[in-house]
């Protein structure tokens, strides 16, 4: 494939990417993070990072299943899986950084809610970056960056929304 096509899949994953973590409801974040790790698989096995590919695939499975549980045992599952195919095909020290996104946003998927869950991203979403700047992926670079301001705006408007539904409605 071009090279031009794997770029050109990674902005379609900058615009997914960008939907997803504009999400309030979890559900909804999952359900387009599925289909944003989906199209990731492709983007990375296209620039040849087979880490990165195998990183979204897993992504993409664990995602999947934390749409319908909230195991600590599948997570414990998928961070195992991630961590020992990870180190099986990483040729560098540099092929965890993906990795350890993983193990991050499985914890974040399964274990976690709503702020929590967002920092948690984000914790991941840097590894991701140093990720996407090694590989050379310019919509996945893109993405990482934009998604640490998106993901720390809903934050914001989670709490703000914490905070109106505590105070009594005479007080508004």
């Amino acid at each position: 494939m071009d090279f031009s096509f794997a770029q050109a899949l990674g902005l379609v994953s900058f615009a997914l990417g960008i939907s997803t973590f504009y999400q309030k409801d979890d559900r909804k974040l999952k359900i387009i993070m599925l289909i944003f790790n989906m199209n990731h698989l492709l983007h990375y096995l296209l620039l040849g990072s087979m880490t990165s590919a195998l990183s979204a695939a897993l992504s993409a499975a664990r995602t999947g299943t934390s749409i319908y549980t909230s195991s600590r045992y599948v997570a414990a599952v998928f961070i195992v899986l991630g961590l020992s195919l990870g180190l099986s095909i990483s040729n560098h020290w540099w092929d965890m950084w993906p990795i350890v996104g993983t193990v991050i946003g499985t914890f974040a998927v399964f274990m976690l809610r709503g702020i929590a869950m967002r920092i948690a991203f984000l914790v991941g979403g840097v590894c991701w970056l140093i990720n996407n700047i090694i590989v050379g992926s310019i919509g996945g670079t893109m993405l990482e960056a934009t998604l640490i301001c998106v993901n720390l705006l809903t934050m914001y408007r989670l709490v703000r929304d914490e905070k109106k539904a505590a105070i009594p409605s005479e007080v508004i």
